[in-house]
């Protein structure tokens, strides 16, 4: 609050006084006041200290001040003077100190660098500009260099540098493709503060050969750009041996492992680094690190919090900045980069120096003669800047020597000045950061008092509060202030007036007897000024009748009133307010001088009405509430809806509308609040009726809007808060004209059904949409890329054309128009469909395959382009199948497995495949028509996986001390065997477990005989093979040695019998998808009950238990989880309590989409068996005719014939038919040929009679012989093994389909 000084009350004229002020005088900003005083002059606006111009301008250099006398202008550059005088490229603005050195029309920029300072002088003093060094803006090109193509392994990290020239100022980096396309960041890719471009780890889609730095120079509005840096990304796998054996692990960026890695930093290096920035600034500090999986960073500080309202994360948290940093931010900072494998941190020392920055700058100073006062120059920074002094522009030690004036380090005190003692200083703060340059004049000045508050003033002021009478002055020396009352100098008496240090006189209580004229004062030594002004104190406004509380019934009218009474010189507004807002806008409100009035009032209508009296000098208000009750209560009124409206009459009928009047029915005591309305159109949909419109309760008419050409009758239904009434009796019926329709078909569609047709189809309007008789559709279309004229037809009662002849897939613009006998509709919107869709001619190209893993590939491929794929990209489908081996060449049809990849896709993986297996994909493409051709199949192999446990394990021949084990190879070996492991165990009589015998057997053995075991001990075996990719399931069993003599049973309890211990055995699993069979043998007492015991493998769940009906040795478990291994076990109930080992089995995946196989359809089977029961009578038949007739030409031909084991080989790989695979080239084995006697056994021919249906085509000749003689048989596919096939004799063909 400004001070304040207490007038003392007394009997003699009071007089005001103002003390001379000991600080420096303060000029007032008022224009006409400092037209007239002498100033030194004061630098008004300057260039900045370090100015980067434009090479391509003229260079402008401003420096502006202001001074009374107006100041002339000078310049140094480079410490001397600059004599613009002499170059005739430099001019100096009129008026101003402002310099244009026109270098447009001749001249180089460079010629004008150095450092400029500008001086304004008059005959008060000199003031001096900033140093302003000019430099002018340099954009150079990029060095040229040859950038070889970086070749790297998917997974490995990249930093592409930048390096952009350096220019003035530093340019702006950004990294984009060759079409100008900024390159996507993230927290795996992201730009680094020094412009280099850095990825944590690279994959497949960071290949591309246009990886561009750009710098753009802002002064000169120019972007450079480095030659393009291209970046291939490879996977080991696609590397075939040939390449490998020749690119040395050098020859790849970084050479580093494709495998998951923990965090390392690429920047900063080291664990430690510093960094330094300057007070104010920004501070960014950068850490960027690679890893896989790509690292997360953090930021934390040590011994402190980071700040939070100027703290700001970057580059995806690879960046901190910290705004407007201070000495206080000093500190170490630390990065933290963690990812799944590990974490890693760098911690960066911080430290804030500071330019120096002002905590007292000097002041200006208006001092009159004698006077005293100081200039205090205080600056702060780190280090501690120096303070030097310059008077007029020249160091203070050379100036001219003032006696006034004394130098005590950042303060210059001055005593009893003299106007010679005026002059301008400057206080230069500085240190190795930068400086700080000030100017603060001492103007001493003699000037008489003057007032600058305008004359007569008038002051109005309401009764009772306070009064500010307004006095602002100024004078060298500081003038005294004295305040009288009265035309006739009349003092202020008593003790009710302050007078504050700004010359204001308050009166804190006006009363109206303060009302007159008021008269200030000032004087100092040079002379004397005064200044009246005018005070008039009116009656405050008061509300006499103030609104008052009100209960009135629901349905009444109530009414308040507000009368108010004020100063007759003031005009008052008078304004109501409901629970502090406006009136509502409702007729009911009515507001007339001195009252409110509100009628038929409602629950809503209760709260507090505000009345409010407003003037231009105050305002009063004044409150009231009001409640809403129910009427008081009479007979009991009935509640019920309203009755239905009567009386319906149509008037003012219009093709568009009609006025539609009723009278209301009964409200049965509760307000119509909603009337609705009702149309039914006789013509097109009789008896059903539509929401028309609905209008407030109060209304008795409403104007509805019709549409043309329908037949309306209107009805109308009341509504209260009970609901509604019955329809009242419908209306006369009104027919409109007919017009041409208002709209056009909706959803209109062009799609092709046939590859050289186009259907088009749109919804029809409805009978009431049609505006008139005679509703047809024109149909319109062209090609959309063509020149051709719409092709139009017009059509009625369909809701689709099909236009013929059109090329394959192609868009067309189509429109639907409707019309009627009246007209056309407005113009329809145009859509845009496509002609029918073909199959795609083109396959995908470029298809690769890199395998993942044993169960896993991932398939690559290249687009196919749109025009080949004629229609709508679905997306991709891969076909894969298992190359057949030779224990299932006898099945014809090949498994195929498919996948669908939707949309564009150009890359998908292949599950759930078999370990060491032998695999042909190939790839098409699909659109809405169906598929295109196959890619050239690809052929690839999974590794080698764990095995499958053994298929089975039996221990025979127990003896005393020892235990043969027997066994069959796995099912599934997924892999070359290298051994079996057999663990074992002895269980004690409490089933505790003894030590563990670890034991490895060759792989190529399935018997192995325990010896020196002890007798009548049970033990628990652990059995399962290995390959080269690890150890596979366990298959387990129990077993125990025989008893010794001590062991027999005695007479009495085993009647001469050896006692049978119970065995579970021989426990095997066949899973499917979500189901498994479970078989055992049982060996030991009879009528046993059998439960099954299983559950997920590996988990901690209790076991599941399903009870075996009856004594069977078989259950079917249902209900599993596709994919997922269990474990399984077989127990007896009863006191025995034993169980079998576990077994632990797996489930079946879930399948990719299958191709039906033909073999095991149910009429196939049926067919096949028909047709070989008819053969097997004509052979039979055939081979009596043949015993009976003695030789036949067949008979002939065949001795004439060369051997027939030698079989036709393709001419391409040798192979017997089309289902060879990499098991076919095994060598023959040992007695693989067909016998001597021309037959052949059962386990020597898998092939059935069905391949040589062809040659021998099913018909004889009338002597029995074969017709065609061999002519025409085909190439019989091979055995296994390559065994040679036989000649079709009757009895060969019987013993293959045997």
């Amino acid at each position: 609050m400004p001070k304040k000084k207490r007038l003392s009350a007394g009997r003699a004229p009071l007089m005001l006084f103002l003390c001379q002020m000991i600080s420096a005088l303060e000029v007032p900003l008022d224009p006409k006041l400092l037209e007239d005083l002498v100033q030194p002059p004061t630098i008004t606006q300057q260039s900045p200290k370090d100015y980067i111009i434009d090479p391509r301008e003229n260079i402008v250099i401003q420096c502006e001040a202001k001074g009374k006398p107006p100041p002339s202008f000078s310049w140094t550059r480079n410490g001397t003077h600059f004599d613009i005088d002499k170059d005739p490229l430099v001019t100096m603005k009129p008026g101003s100190g402002t310099l244009t050195i026109n270098i447009m029309s001749e001249g180089k920029a460079e010629t004008y660098e150095g450092v400029y300072q500008c001086t304004a002088r008059n005959e008060r003093g000199a003031a001096i500009s900033n140093n302003i060094v000019i430099r002018p803006s340099r954009s150079p090109l990029w060095t040229k260099e040859k950038l070889e193509p970086i070749t790297l392994r998917n997974g490995q990290s990249l930093v592409l540098p930048c390096r952009p020239p350096v220019g003035l100022p530093p340019p702006i980096i950004f990294w984009m493709d060759n079409s100008f396309q900024r390159l996507p960041q993230s927290e795996r890719v992201s730009q680094g503060l020094n412009g280099d471009l850095y990825f944590s780890n690279v994959l497949p889609e960071d290949t591309r050969e246009d990886y561009i730095c750009y710098a753009r120079f802002n002064h000169t509005q120019t972007i450079q750009q480095k030659q393009p840096i291209s970046v291939k990304v490879i996977s080991v796998d696609e590397l075939n041996d040939t390449i490998a054996a020749n690119l040395s692990d050098t020859e790849f960026y970084g050479a580093k492992s494709y495998r998951q890695r923990p965090p390392t930093f690429l920047t900063p290096d080291g664990n430690t680094s510093r960094k330094e920035e300057l007070r104010g600034n920004v501070l960014s500090l950068e850490c960027i690190a690679e890893g896989l999986p790509t690292p997360i960073i953090y930021w934390i500080k040590e011994d402190g919090t980071l700040p939070i309202n100027r703290t700001f994360y970057r580059n995806f948290k690879k960046t901190l900045q910290i705004v407007q940093v201070t000495e206080a931010d000093s500190g170490n900072y630390q990065c933290i980069a963690k990812n799944s494998l590990g974490a890693i941190h760098h911690t960066i020392s911080v430290t804030v120096k500071a330019a120096p920055y002002w905590i007292i700058a000097p002041q200006n100073l208006v001092l009159s003669p004698e006077e005293d006062g100081t200039l205090i120059c205080r600056a702060n920074g780190n280090p501690k800047p120096r303070i030097s002094w310059l008077s007029n522009g020249v160091p203070i030690e050379i100036a001219p020597d003032d006696p006034s004036r004394k130098i005590d380090g950042d303060t210059i005190i001055f005593s009893k000045v003299q106007e010679r003692s005026s002059a301008v200083y400057q206080c230069n703060a500085s240190n190795e950061y930068g400086y700080l340059l000030a100017n603060a004049f001492v103007n001493v000045l003699a000037e008489p008092p003057r007032i600058l508050t305008s004359a007569n003033t008038l002051y109005q002021v309401i009764a009772n509060r306070p009064a500010l009478l307004d006095c602002a002055f100024f004078g060298s020396p500081l003038p005294t202030i004295e305040w009288f009352k009265g035309s006739k100098g009349s003092a202020l008496r008593e003790d009710i007036y302050v007078l504050h240090e700004n010359g204001t006189l308050e009166i804190p209580v006006a009363q109206k007897d303060s009302t007159g004229t008021y008269t200030c004062v000032a004087r100092n030594k040079l002379g004397m000024a005064k200044n009246d002004v005018h005070l008039e104190i009116k009656d405050p406004t008061r509300i006499i009748k103030q609104p008052e509380y009100a209960v009135v019934q629901r349905g009444s009218t109530v009414s308040f009133e507000c009368k108010v009474k004020h100063d007759h010189t003031l005009i008052p507004t008078v304004t109501w307010l409901k629970d502090h807002g406006e009136l509502p806008n409702d007729g009911r409100f009515t507001v007339d001088k001195d009252h409110l009035v509100v009628a038929n009032v409602n629950d809503d209508d209760g709260g507090t009405y505000t009345c409010v009296a407003n003037t231009t000098l105050d305002n009063v208000s004044a409150s009231a509430v009001l409640s809403v009750v129910a009427p008081t209560p009479t007979p009991a009124p009935i509640y019920d809806v309203p009755n239905p409206p009567f009386d319906l009459e149509l008037t003012d009928q219009l093709d568009r509308s009609v006025q539609l009047s009723w009278t209301p029915g009964d409200d049965n005591n509760s307000p119509i609040t909603r009337i609705h309305h009702e149309y039914e159109d006789a013509m097109h949909e009789p008896g059903l009726w539509h929401h028309q419109t609905e209008v407030p309760g109060t209304q008795t008419t409403a104007q509805l809007k019709l549409s043309p050409y329908v037949n309306y009758s209107f009805r109308v239904m009341a509504e209260n808060n009970l609901g509604r009434s019955l329809p009242s009796e419908a209306s006369e019926q009104y027919l409109t004209k007919a017009a041409e329709p208002d709209k056009n078909p909706t959803a209109v569609e062009g799609l092709g059904s046939e590859p050289d047709n186009l259907v088009i189809t749109w919804k029809p309007l409805n009978g009431f949409e049609s505006n008139g008789p005679g509703l047809q559709y024109k149909v319109s279309w062209r090609q959309k890329d063509g020149d051709d004229e719409w092709t139009s037809v017009v059509v009625a009662n369909v809701s689709k054309y099909i236009v013929s002849g059109t090329p394959t897939f192609v868009p067309y613009l189509i429109k639907v128009q409707a019309l009627n006998d009246a007209g056309f509709a407005p113009e329809p919107a145009v859509v845009t469909g496509h002609s029918g869709e073909d199959l795609p001619m083109v396959a995908p190209g470029n298809v690769h395959v890199s395998v993942v893993n044993s169960t896993l590939a991932e398939v690559h491929w290249d687009p196919v382009p749109l025009k080949s794929i004629r229609g709508h990209l679905q997306g991709y489908r891969i076909y894969y199948w298992k190359a057949q081996s030779s224990l299932t060449r006898n099945r014809r049809h090949i498994e195929k497995k498919i996948l669908t990849f939707q949309g564009s896709k150009t890359h998908g993986m292949l599950p759930g495949l078999e370990p060491f297996s032998h695999y042909t994909l190939n790839v098409r493409v699909v659109n809405g028509k169906g598929e295109g051709p196959a890619s050239p199949d690809k052929v690839f192999n999974t590794p080698e996986g764990v095995p499958s446990a053994p298929s089975s394990l039996k221990i025979v021949n127990p003896t005393l001390d020892s235990l043969t084990l027997e066994w069959e190879p796995p099912s599934h070996p997924n892999g070359i065997l290298t051994e079996y492991t057999l663990k074992y165990q002895p269980i004690n009589s409490t089933h505790e477990l003894g030590p563990l015998v670890d034991l490895k057997i060759p792989a190529n053995k399935t018997r192995w005989t325990l010896k020196n075991l002890n007798f009548s001990t049970r033990y628990k075996f652990y059995f399962y093979a290995q390959t080269a990719a690890g150890s596979g399931s366990q298959i387990t069993e129990e077993a125990i040695t025989t008893v010794d003599e001590a062991g027999i049973l005695p007479p009495d309890v085993g009647a001469g019998k050896v006692a049978v211990y119970p065995r579970i055995s021989k426990l095997t699993t066949a899973a499917a998808e979500t189901s498994a069979n479970i078989s055992w043998e049982y060996e030991g007492p009879e009528l046993v009950n059998f439960y099954v015991e299983y559950g997920v493998a590996g988990s901690k769940e209790e076991w599941r238990r399903e009870i075996v009906n009856g004594s069977r040795s078989f259950f079917g478990l249902k209900g599993l989880m596709p994919g997922t291994a269990y474990k399984v076990r077989v127990g007896a109930e009863g006191d025995s309590g034993f169980v079998s080992s576990e077994d632990v089995f797996e489930t079946g995946p879930a399948m990719a989409s299958r191709q039906v196989d033909i073999a095991t359809q149910g009429w196939f089977i049926g067919l096949m068996c028909a047709v070989a029961l008819l053969i097997l009578i004509l052979l039979i038949v055939c081979f009596i005719r043949r015993n009976k007739g003695g030789k036949y030409p067949v008979k002939e031909k065949e001795d004439a014939h060369a051997d027939p084991e030698i079989q036709p080989m393709k001419e391409d790989d040798g192979t017997f038919g089309e289902y060879s695979d990499a098991e076919d080239h095994k060598p023959l084995k040992k007695g693989s040929r067909t016998p001597s006697d021309r037959t052949v056994k059962k386990e020597d021919s898998d092939d059935s009679l069905v391949d040589y249906g062809e040659g021998v085509n099913g018909q004889f000749n009338e002597d029995g012989s074969f017709i065609g003689q061999y002519s025409g048989k085909k190439e019989k596919e091979p055995a296994e093994g390559n065994e040679s096939s036989e000649a079709p004799s009757p009895v060969n063909a019987m013993n293959s389909f045997v």
